[in-house]
């Protein structure tokens, strides 16, 4: 087989980027095991037994170099560090579910239209043993000129394995994240202006107790939100719940 230089350069970027990832998590579920491989911000890929699962896919293919190409491609809103049009085409497949707001679905290309199923806040949709529920992630106090109004995007509640991961997207601790029951794993946000401070989201992540939370999407306008002092609130309420820091924004 003749290698050509592309050919090595590409490996090499590919060693490169894969190496700067943070290590997968795997936890074992009754059906397989579910990986988390944190991406950046609000970017991730979750493994389901046989399934990928591309959260907020951003930033361009390179940072998904080595990983399975997606079956399902979830979105949970309209701005930038969510939804990424070129990314998404550079990564998807013909067979690729892209689950998305019905604003999303509005701003996707038309080639796109025929992978598209829009759930609105309350719908749920089954793709290969994946339960998904679309469920809100919005601004308190409510206003029509919110920076993330009620009913524009979607937060989610993921069932595998008789497992339940909710992915928060955009949101302030509101009663329907406070609400959540039996939640196995949870990826909570924390940034101003954008969704909420540290112990808000401390407060919210008590209220309904995860077994494991992961703090993401943490950089705000002034910076990266203090995870550690959210751990440090979440431990002081309630140390049954397990706190994994994960570098979200490696160089």
């Amino acid at each position: 087989m003749k290698i050509t230089f592309l050919s090595l350069c590409f490996l090499f970027a590919a060693a490169i980027v894969s190496a700067q990832r943070v290590q997968p998590d795997a936890i074992p579920t009754a059906a397989g095991q579910l990986t988390i491989q944190p991406i950046e911000h609000a970017s991730l890929v979750l493994t389901a037994g046989n399934t990928s699962i591309y959260v907020d896919p951003t930033g361009g293919a390179a940072k998904y170099t080595g990983l399975t190409a997606p079956d399902i491609i979830l979105v949970t809103d309209i701005h930038g560090d969510h939804f990424d049009a070129a990314t998404i085409a550079a990564v998807k497949t013909t067979k690729t579910i892209i689950i998305v707001p019905q604003v999303v679905a509005d701003k996707l290309p038309a080639a796109d239209k025929a992978q598209v199923v829009v759930l609105k806040n309350g719908d749920k949709k089954t793709l290969a043993a994946v339960g998904i529920t679309a469920i809100p992630m919005y601004n308190l106090p409510e206003s029509a000129t919110a920076m993330h109004p009620k009913g524009r995007g979607n937060g989610y509640v993921l069932n595998y394995g008789k497992k339940k991961i909710y992915i928060s997207g955009d949101t302030q601790g509101i009663p329907e994240m406070r609400s959540l029951k039996n939640i196995d794993v949870a990826f909570v946000c924390m940034n101003l202006p954008y969704t909420m401070d540290v112990p808000e989201a401390a407060d919210a992540v008590l209220a309904f107790a995860p077994k494991i939370v992961y703090p993401y999407h943490y950089r705000g306008k002034d910076g990266l939100s203090d995870v550690s002092k959210f751990k440090s609130l979440v431990d002081a309420g309630n140390k049954g719940i397990d706190v994994r820091l994960r570098d979200w924004y490696v160089k």
